[in-house]
């Protein structure tokens, strides 16, 4: 079975915890007995990775350490992440506790629904009227791409005419 994929769908209590489904806990204590990085998206939503990948990610960003110093854009990039980056352990009963601070910014606050996403690396939490939109500009970038592709295409056709 490939690990993290699908889609859940679920609420935030009033603690501000989801339960994940049984296939993700299953995914995620196989691959790091439960140990995870949750980390606050730009675009709104919270991934949840296994703390080795998230660990490697980190490693093949960062530039090296003498950057630091002169990059104002580096070091606004190690802000963000440090701050917006959390280790937890999904509990035996598979939930996850969203920080306070992650909450607002995601708007994954009590009693809204969520959808946890497969990621292939990991997973993510989505707000459900945010996950709604980033499917809706997902399909609509499908379909452009499509139509720049085709027309490109048939150009090509046109000029060996």
């Amino acid at each position: 079975m490939l690990p993290f994929c699908g889609q859940d769908k679920c609420s935030v209590d009033a603690n501000g915890r989801i339960k994940l489904s049984p296939r993700l806990i299953e995914d995620f204590m196989a691959r790091c007995s439960g140990e995870v990085v949750m980390h606050c998206l730009p675009e709104g939503a919270i991934a949840l990775y296994p703390e080795e990948v998230f660990l490697e990610m980190r490693r093949q960003e960062t530039q090296p350490m003498e950057k630091i110093g002169s990059s104002l854009v580096l070091r606004r990039s190690l802000r963000r992440f440090g701050a917006m980056s959390l280790p937890d352990k999904i509990t035996r009963q598979g939930r996850l506790t969203i920080p306070a601070s992650f909450r607002a910014p995601t708007l994954l606050t009590p009693g809204a629904d969520a959808y946890v996403i497969g990621i292939e690396i990991g997973a993510e939490i989505w707000n459900a009227a945010r996950w709604n939109e980033e499917m809706e500009l997902i399909a609509r970038h499908q379909v452009d791409r499509g139509e720049f592709e085709m027309n490109l295409d048939l150009r090509k056709g046109s000029e060996n005419d």
